[in-house]
């Protein structure tokens, strides 16, 4: 994935690499232990995870609800609900990347996609990006979990999701900003190309 270009006016805050190691190098993450130097030119170490990178689907179905998973987060030893979502496979596409996720872990496919945007979850310790892609005109079928996964569907109002979102109980950063990307072009503050609020 492409990261925008250096702004000139950032370099008193840039650091440079002066060396990097991997530390752990495991299926999905590998941990990097680098060497720095500050913009007042001491050094110093930073640890870091890197992502491959993923996606996150919001699936909109024809009455307005959202095709939402409930998922155990084993990090948390909790029940998650959150959108679907996945890592990008070497070379994948996102938008192929989320079509597979949607249809694997939902079994819906959409007629309608677009992108709003990207975040990124945990900026002081990893590099994933992921991207936000909305899904519209939604068909169901079965679906397809990989090995080891289990998850549940649950589907929701934009509403209901707020409430339980201001409530603490929805806590998953990919799904409070694809929340807030929902509300607000379903407001008309925010543009999504190639896709109207309905």
């Amino acid at each position: 994935m492409s990261q925008p270009p250096a702004n000139p006016d950032d370099a008193h805050l840039r650091e440079e690499t002066v060396s990097s190691q991997t530390v752990f190098q495991g299926k999905l993450l590998h941990v990097r232990s680098d060497r720095i130097r500050l913009p007042d030119g001491a050094q110093a170490t930073r640890e870091f995870i890197v992502h491959p990178g993923a996606v996150m689907v919001v699936p909109i179905l024809d009455d307005g609800r959202l095709v939402m998973e409930r998922q155990w987060r084993y990090p948390l030893a909790q029940v998650m609900l959150e959108f679907p979502a996945g890592k990008l496979e070497p070379g994948e596409p996102t938008l192929q990347c989320a079509q597979r996720e949607l249809f694997e872990e939902t079994g819906y496919r959409a007629r309608e996609w677009a992108l709003a945007g990207a975040l990124h979850n945990a900026i002081a310790y990893s590099n994933e990006r992921i991207e936000i892609w909305f899904a519209r005109g939604l068909t169901a079928g079965e679906r397809r979990l990989d090995e080891g996964e289990f998850l549940d569907l649950q589907l929701c109002s934009m509403d209901e999701l707020d409430r339980r979102c201001a409530a603490g109980e929805v806590t998953d950063a990919k799904t409070l900003v694809g929340l807030q990307w929902l509300q607000n072009w379903r407001a008309g503050r925010w543009v999504i190309q190639g896709l109207t609020p309905a």
